[in-house]
């Protein structure tokens, strides 16, 4: 066993972090992670437990059976499951359901809800039909735009607003992504084209020359990575990659160090999943740091920066809970995470320490505004793969802080909105103009489930409901 995990220290570690047998179970190590693992280091892979080197094999069959014992000998039969520190409370909390009128001649495969603050329209998109709609305050809908492609993000502007098209669905190196701007009378134009399953769009002026560029998270399979859209003269744009490694799932920008330039924040999540920042250095470039790493079997899945602690620095709010890969169980570390900022931008200390942690299976976005307006952070969260078996009410859980007693002190609230859909994607807005956020949410509601014997029991019509916030 010593010497499988000096072996898997070193062969796993070219790639991600070492993995802990404890993060997954003997059947789940034995029958989908190990014989995965073992084709990319070019070994042969016959009915997952039988192997065999080649010329192109990186470790010899010995040493790989080493890692197998080492994994084997150490691996739970079960994983524990971690008891959440608070029991939710069954309740609305400061929300009222809307929904728009069920359409049975579709089933709901949401990939977009997006709020316009400033028409307050809502904006949605479908995998089946990746038609952009808008629908106004009275849930009435009208088509926006013809895509050629599911739309997963949009970006609002006075004149013109930015789609991402992800192009595939499903985790392949295919590169017929597309990033769009639509005008005011519908018409489209190509920012980029030919990237691998692009899931976000940001906006920024990185190199100071007074036009905007743009930043792309494109989360493909082996491929993908972190994109800068620099815009050229006649709204040409030139790509260059600011980290090509797979699994760029999301990006925030900002004056990190405040040194008057736009910089950004970005989260991977395949292999070697982590936060990276990326500091501009004035002259078209980015110096590359790693703020937070984790073990691939986490499922990285989103992040926020709030400040949690009102010490006027911005934290990390952090989920991990995808689970559409070779590990397609329950696992204990899923959930939402709070990382408070110990260091000083400024004098170039990142530093981040975990000081909350909320077990979610399947966590898949957390949004992070002050919802009840007072005056801290909330979250509210959303989980693709909830526990639908044994606790669908996991799936939507909206964390109101209360600072009353001491900092990160949430009271959990399950909506009983379980049985409307299944929560793909969320967003947060003044809908209403009333002044305070509300929240919609985006029900994909077929296909990806990983628990046996469950039928789903949620409406699959439905595109997506509106949490209205009534705290005024």
């Amino acid at each position: 066993m010593a010497e499988g995990q000096k072996l898997a220290q070193k062969y796993c570690s070219t790639c991600h972090l070492p993995v802990e047998p404890s993060l997954l179970d003997k059947e789940t190590w034995k029958n989908q992670v190990l014989p995965a693992m073992a084709k990319q280091l070019g070994l042969e892979v016959w009915q997952n437990n039988h192997y065999f080197q080649n010329e192109k094999s990186s470790i010899s069959q010995g040493d790989w059976m080493k890692i197998i014992a080492y994994y084997d000998s150490l691996a739970p039969v079960k994983l524990p499951q971690t008891k959440a520190p608070t029991a939710p409370k069954n309740d609305w909390a400061i929300f009222s359901l809307k929904s728009p009128k069920n359409d049975t001649n579709f089933i709901a495969t949401t990939t977009l809800v997006s709020i316009n603050n400033k028409d307050h329209n809502i904006y949605t998109n479908s995998s089946e039909n990746p038609d952009l709609f808008k629908w106004d305050s009275n849930l009435n809908k009208t088509l926006a735009a013809k895509l050629p492609s599911p739309a997963v993000n949009v970006l609002f502007s006075d004149n013109r607003n930015i789609l991402t098209l992800i192009g595939e669905m499903k985790a392949l190196d295919i590169p017929n992504g597309e990033i769009i701007q639509l005008d005011n009378t519908q018409k489209s134009t190509s920012i980029t084209s030919n990237l691998i399953r692009p899931i976000q769009t940001l906006s920024a002026d990185f190199n100071k020359d007074g036009s905007t560029d743009y930043v792309v998270c494109s989360f493909g399979h082996n491929k993908g990575g972190l994109y800068l859209l620099k815009q050229l003269p006649e709204n040409k744009f030139e790509k260059t990659p600011i980290r090509e490694i797979a699994g760029a799932t999301q990006a925030i920008t900002g004056d990190f160090n405040k040194d008057g330039w736009p910089d950004i924040m970005a989260l991977f999540a395949h292999a070697d999943e982590g936060i990276w920042i990326f500091l501009n250095d004035q002259k078209g470039g980015f110096k590359t740091e790693n703020i937070l790493r984790f073990p691939p079997v986490f499922g990285s899945s989103s992040f926020q920066l709030a400040d949690m602690n009102k010490d006027g620095n911005p934290d990390i709010i952090y989920t991990a809970g995808d689970n559409s890969d070779y590990s397609r169980i329950l696992k204990p570390y899923h959930g939402v995470y709070i990382y408070i900022n110990t260091g000083n931008f400024n004098e170039g200390n990142l530093h981040f320490k975990k000081t909350y942690f909320y077990p979610l299976h399947g966590a898949t976005k957390v949004i992070a505004k002050d919802f009840d307006r007072d005056g801290d952070i909330d979250l509210a969260t959303i989980s693709f793969f909830a526990d639908f078996q044994n606790n669908p009410s996991g799936s939507f859980l909206y964390f109101e802080q209360n600072t009353t007693k001491t900092s990160l002190n949430f009271i959990p609230h399950a909506m009983p909105i379980n049985k409307l859909g299944r929560w793909i994607c969320m967003d947060a807005e003044d809908m209403d103009g009333d002044g305070d956020q509300d929240l919609v949410l985006g029900n994909y509601s077929k296909g990806f489930l990983n628990q046996e014997n469950f039928k789903p029991d949620w409406d699959v019509h439905v595109p997506f409901i509106i949490l209205e916030n009534k705290r005024f």
